[in-house]
């Protein structure tokens, strides 16, 4: 059942965890590993391989940005920043599909810090925790910034 299409704003990658990301314009995806040059891909951390993609939208970033902060994409360690779709109210296992037919499945909603990262020090906030989701990636290829997305439940 199709529910909503949004679309991917930014792609971004780092080579460390913990710190903000940069854009790139595309990223190719491997099944059950996530992008292909970003620190947070595979699951060679033992009980994060289901956290290989992460999606934040550009609401949460706005909402720090009208707190007065110079912040953007990437700024907060995601590694998609999206628009038009209320992530965090997608249920686990939700579908996502890219036109190439890149496929991921939302696993977790939120997550925990337990140590204030050089994110929040950077800019006296991350919305990552309360409002950003992660995903595995299930059918792997190439996304590109500006593609639509669908969310299939």
């Amino acid at each position: 059942m199709k529910a909503k299409n949004g679309k991917v704003i930014s792609i971004n990658v780092s080579e460390k965890t913990g710190i903000k990301k940069l854009p790139v314009k595309s990223a190719e995806l491997k099944v059950e590993f996530g992008i292909v040059g970003d620190a947070h891909a595979g699951d060679e951390r033992e009980g994060y391989g289901h956290r290989q993609v992460s999606l934040l939208a550009k609401k949460s970033i706005d909402k720090i940005i009208e707190m007065g902060l110079e912040v953007s994409h990437g700024d907060f360690a995601e590694n998609l920043t999206t628009e038009g779709i209320v992530l965090t109210d997608l249920p686990l296992g939700t579908t996502i599909k890219f036109p190439d037919g890149v496929t991921l499945e939302v696993t977790q909603i939120g997550k925990e810090c337990h140590d204030r990262c050089a994110i929040y020090h950077a800019v006296g906030d991350c919305v990552m925790p309360k409002e950003g989701i992660f995903t595995r990636v299930v059918v792997g290829g190439t996304i590109s910034a500006g593609d639509e997305i669908e969310i299939l439940q």
